[in-house]
């Protein structure tokens, strides 16, 4: 049976739903609609913290909510590269919109710790072992889908066949920019766009020059301009998020060492070299 019929069916049961002048439903046999769609128990299941600390559930649930935003941005730029492909680019931007709204409410989670002090976040750092987020391949996977591309970094996912394997097919798959590029080769305004697509990507001259056209002469309508401008705001936002994650860090911890081993403040600081869709911001000077 379709969503749809079912959703038929449920408003034939209760056809108090369709009625302004009824209240909501009260009683049910087992647990609410709600909490059936929503996965409520098992969500809040999830705050389980190994130390006693005030500060650890923040810290906790910070972590799980974005790491349930990176599985979004997955879905969305999956999905507005299934629409590139298709040459749908109406529904491509739309995706594309969606997903830059996903950033900024990614970059937004970072308040929830902007109080963490490196005194409260010592308080139950030790007890984490060498759990960091350096370890999430939801967030890799979304950086492979961005073009931020490095075979060393899907190492530590050796263990998990599973997980390793997903993270391989995102290396050696097209990036978003990947599908954008040869939207534009499609349309003639590119002739080659064949490279190793499990390398990060390098900023080329010919790509720059398309940017530039598209800028030069910036007209609201033109569906190009419409692409370049939402993939910047995507660019830009996704700055935002690490420019955040970066002043996090440096507010809960300084310059120590991460918890995963990695060098810390100095491994964000090289991270934030790395640009998105890098003919984007040079063109703005060739302009």
């Amino acid at each position: 049976m379709s969503t749809r019929k079912q959703r038929g069916s449920e408003v034939q049961r209760h056809p108090q739903r369709s009625t302004p002048a009824a209240g909501p439903t009260l009683d049910f046999e087992r647990s609410t609609p709600y909490d059936d769609y929503v996965g409520t128990r098992t969500l809040h299941g999830l705050l389980r913290t190994i130390t006693d600390h005030p500060a650890e559930p923040a810290f906790l649930v910070t972590s799980q909510v974005m790491e349930l935003l990176f599985g979004l941005l997955r879905t969305e730029f999956e999905r507005a590269q299934t629409q590139l492909r298709a040459d749908d680019l109406d529904a491509a931007l739309a995706s594309l919109h969606r997903a830059t709204s996903h950033v900024r409410t990614l970059n937004g989670s970072w308040s929830s710790l902007e109080w963490l002090t490196p005194a409260e976040f010592n308080g139950f750092r030790d007890d984490l072992g060498e759990a960091s987020g350096f370890q999430s391949y939801a967030y890799r996977h979304v950086e492979f889908l961005l073009g931020l591309k490095s075979e060393t970094l899907i190492r530590p996912h050796h263990s998990v066949p599973d997980v390793y394997a997903d993270l391989e097919r995102a290396l050696h798959a097209p990036s978003v920019y990947d599908d954008v590029l040869a939207f534009l080769a499609r349309r003639g305004l590119l002739v080659d766009v064949a490279r190793d697509l499990a390398v990060e990507y390098v900023p080329r001259p010919d790509v720059e020059a398309v940017w530039t056209s598209i800028y030069a002469v910036p007209r609201p309508t033109d569906p190009m301009y419409l692409l370049a401008e939402e993939l910047t705001e995507l660019a830009d936002a996704f700055g935002t998020w690490r420019y955040r994650h970066l002043v996090a860090v440096r507010r809960s911890m300084g310059a120590k060492p991460g918890s995963g081993g990695s060098s810390g403040l100095t491994w964000l600081e090289r991270s934030m070299q790395r640009e998105v869709f890098p003919e984007l911001w040079s063109a703005r000077t060739m302009v």
